[in-house]
C-alpha cells in the first residue's frame, strides 16, 4: 500500500525518500487505479482508485492474485501479460473487461509496465486501469442512433420515391409536377423538424397540426379540440402527411383558400372491445358550395394518403365525406399505434401504400 499523505523535506529524509514518498502520493490520489503485481501475478499495491474501482479494500486485495479481476473468458490474457513483461515489453493501452467485487463487470482500458529492481532485473509490473465503462455506453449509443438514422432515411427515401410516383401520375405539367413535389417534400420536413426537435421521442398532436396547416395562412379559421396527445414517430410522419393533403385541399377548394367558414380539427379517445382507440376528424364547413373536381374516375394523391396510406400504417380505418359545402375525414386507429414506440421500419409502409391501386 502507498502511504495516503506526501511527508514533507527535511533535513532527516533523503531527496531520494522524499521523491518516493511524492510518487506515493500522486499516485494514491490519482483518479486510475494503479495496481502493481510480481510476476506470479500476486498483488502488491493496491491505491485508492483501485478500491473506488473494484470495490476491494487494499487490505482484501494485496497478496491476491490479480486474476481475480479477469473474467474467466479473458483470464488467457494474463498469461500473455506476464510473459511480455517478462521480456521486458511494455504493453500499450488496450480496452477490456474487468470484473468487480460484486460481480458486476467494467469496461477498462489498461496500461502495463514492467518494474526493474535496481539492478536491473523485473520483478513485477505495474497497471493502469481507466474506467471506461461511460465512454463504451455512450459509443454504444451512438452506434444505435447511427443505425436508427440509417433505417429513418432509408424509409424517407421510400416515402419520397413513392411520392415521385405518384405526383408525376397524377401531375398535368412539368410545372404543376416539380411545385406539388416541392410541397410534399417540405411537408415532410415539418414533420421531421418536430422529430428531431423532441429526439426522435415523438410531438403532440395539436403542435402537429399547427405545423403543418400553419404553412398555408389563414390559421385562425382552424380550431382544434382534443385532449393531450403525444404521437410516436411513426403517427407523426403519416398524419403529417395526411394535414398536408388536407390543407392542400383546402387551400384550393375550401376555407384556407376562400377564408370563408372554418375547419374544426377534434380528436377523443374512446374504449372499444377492450382497447383504446383515436378517433381524429377533420370537418371543413365552407359555409358555400364550391366547385370540387370530380375525382370518380381516377383517384388523386391524396385519396391514396386518406383513405389507405395513412390508416393502413396506425392499423385503423378511415373514411371521406363529401358534400357541396363539406368535407369530412374521419380516422379510427388503436391508441397504442398512435403514442407507442415502433419501429423505424414501420415508416416503409407508406411506400407501398402511396403505389397501391385500385382493383
Amino acid at each position: 500500500m502507498f502511504p495516503q499523505t506526501p511527508v514533507p523535506p527535511s533535513n532527516n529524509i533523503s531527496a531520494d525518500d522524499h521523491t518516493a514518498y511524492l510518487l506515493a502520493a500522486i499516485v494514491d490520489s490519482s483518479f486510475d487505479a494503479i495496481i502493481s503485481k510480481n510476476l506470479d501475478s500476486i498483488i502488491q499495491t493496491w491505491n485508492a482508485a483501485a478500491e473506488r474501482m473494484f470495490g476491494y479494500t487494499a487490505e482484501e486485495a494485496v497478496g491476491k492474485s490479480v486474476v481475480m479481476l479477469i473474467p474467466h473468458h479473458l483470464q488467457n490474457e494474463e498469461a500473455e501479460i506476464i510473459a511480455r513483461i517478462r521480456r521486458g515489453e511494455r504493453v500499450e493501452s488496450f480496452e477490456t473487461v474487468r470484473l468487480r467485487k460484486d460481480g458486476t463487470r467494467i469496461d477498462v482500458s489498461l496500461t502495463i509496465s514492467p518494474i526493474r529492481h535496481a539492478d536491473g532485473s523485473i520483478v513485477g509490473a505495474s497497471k493502469i486501469a481507466r474506467d471506461i465503462t461511460q465512454t463504451k455506453e455512450a459509443e454504444r449509443r451512438i452506434r444505435l442512433l447511427l443505425q436508427e438514422v440509417n433505417h429513418r432515411v432509408k424509409n424517407q427515401y421510400a416515402v419520397i420515391l413513392s411520392i415521385i410516383r405518384e405526383t408525376s401520375n397524377r401531375s398535368q405539367s412539368p410545372q404543376h409536377f416539380e411545385q406539388q413535389l416541392r410541397d410534399r417534400i417540405l411537408a415532410l420536413a415539418r414533420s421531421q423538424d418536430l422529430l428531431v426537435n423532441s429526439g426522435w421521442s415523438g410531438a403532440s398532436l395539436a403542435e402537429l397540426i399547427e405545423q403543418q396547416l400553419g404553412a398555408f395562412g389563414n390559421e385562425h379559421k382552424v380550431v382544434t379540440l382534443g385532449p393531450p396527445v403525444t404521437l410516436n414517430s411513426n403517427a407523426v410522419q403519416h398524419l403529417g402527411m395526411a394535414m398536408h393533403e388536407l390543407g392542400t385541399n383546402s387551400v384550393k377548394y375550401g376555407v384556407l383558400g376562400r377564408g370563408q367558414g372554418q375547419i374544426v380539427i377534434e380528436w377523443k379517445i374512446f374504449p372499444s372491445d377492450g382497447e383504446d382507440f383515436v378517433e381524429l376528424c377533420w370537418s371543413e364547413m365552407t359555409g358555400s358550395a364550391v366547385a370540387v373536381p370530380d375525382d370518380s374516375a381516377r383517384r388523386g394523391f391524396g385519396s391514396v394518403v386518406l383513405e389507405r396510406a395513412v390508416p393502413f400504417s396506425l392499423r385503423g380505418e378511415a373514411f371521406i365525406d363529401r358534400g357541396a359545402d363539406y368535407i369530412r375525414w374521419t380516422l379510427k386507429a388503436p391508441l397504442t399505434e398512435m403514442i407507442s414506440q415502433r419501429p423505424s421500419e414501420a415508416l416503409a409502409s407508406v411506400a407501398k401504400n402511396l403505389g397501391a391501386r385500385e382493383a
